[in-house]
């Protein structure tokens, strides 16, 4: 009699290739999440590093770093620089000295001896879920909406190193006198923070997904004279316009809680906050602890967070 070969059929291939699938398929969320959860947890360390340097600056200093260090023409209502940024000043404490040994302070962001310094992308800067680029182009210019679709007429200024995380303006349009601790020429010592070190946030997420995917940030400051645009759709247009409003500069290296807008609204103000974890994002309190904010976080709860001395009443766990 014929002996049979040994060997697969077929249908037995296709089975075995059939269950390999499913197989896969089930194992694959799994090594997502866990790659996920990996980046959330490198995102945490990178504030909780921030937040160890912010403290040691403090004791170094007596007080945070300014949110930004410019002078103010009153005729023109506009900053004129330099506009280096609370981040360029921790870099010591960051174990960045050689960055920091590049700067000059008294010399605005966008000069040309600058270029090497606040073109390098620092990766304690940058959340890994997130695709911040690692250099974007500030610039000056015009930006609008129209048939549904963002125009821009822009100057550009100078390239700048990118970030996914910004000081806590607090409340209001990020400039001069804010709630938080981060602000102009700011000089908040941790005594000054009264609603309590643990209740006030003082470093935030930023993603580019921000705003209709215009969310950007640079460790390196307010650049002088650059313009932020936030724009949305008209939900009274039915052809599709919009509108676009000018943000300063500032919030490139800040973030408030205003306009009604959440942690983890996508379509918030460029000048917010948004994580990549989730509907919310990572906070840094001025205490040292972080904590993902959810986008269901009670609003007024939200903004009392971002504030340093207004006395508001918070529950104990948030």
């Amino acid at each position: 009699m014929p002996r049979r070969r040994a060997g697969f059929t077929l249908i037995e291939l296709l089975v075995v290739i059939a269950i390999i699938g499913v197989l896969v398929s089930l194992l694959l969320p799994a090594v997502q999440a866990a790659r996920e959860q990996a980046r959330r947890l490198t995102c945490v360390n990178n504030l909780k590093q921030i937040g160890l340097a912010l403290a040691s600056y403090s004791d170094l200093h007596g007080v945070l770093p300014s949110g930004y260090v410019s002078s103010w023409d009153k005729l023109s209502l506009k900053d004129t620089g330099p506009g280096w940024g609370w981040a360029t000043m921790i870099l010591p404490q960051l174990e960045q000295q050689a960055a920091y040994n590049q700067i000059r302070f008294d010399v605005p962001i966008a000069d040309p001896s600058h270029l090497t310094v606040r073109t390098t992308p620092l990766g304690v800067f940058f959340c890994p879920s997130d695709n911040m680029a690692h250099v974007w182009t500030a610039s000056s210019g015009e930006t609008w909406i129209y048939g549904g679709r963002i125009y821009s007429v822009t100057v550009p200024i100078c390239d700048v190193a990118g970030s996914n995380y910004v000081g806590v303006f607090g409340i209001g349009e990020p400039g001069v006198d804010g709630e938080g601790v981060f602000s102009r020429n700011s000089a908040v010592a941790h005594r000054d923070i009264t609603d309590g070190l643990s209740s006030t946030i003082c470093v935030g997420e930023r993603s580019t997904n921000l705003n209709l995917g215009r969310g950007q940030a640079t460790w390196a400051g307010s650049v002088t004279s650059a313009d932020f645009w936030s724009c949305a759709p008209n939900p009274f247009d039915s052809d599709g316009g919009g509108f676009c409003v000018h943000e300063d500069g500032s919030g490139m290296t800040l973030g408030h809680t205003g306009e009604g807008h959440g942690p983890g609204d996508p379509y918030g103000d460029i000048n917010q906050f948004l994580g990549r974890h989730g509907r919310g994002a990572n906070f840094l309190f001025c205490d040292g602890h972080v904590i993902f904010l959810r986008g269901t976080i009670q609003y007024p709860l939200y903004k009392a967070l971002s504030t340093r001395a207004w006395g508001e009443v918070l529950p104990n766990e948030f």
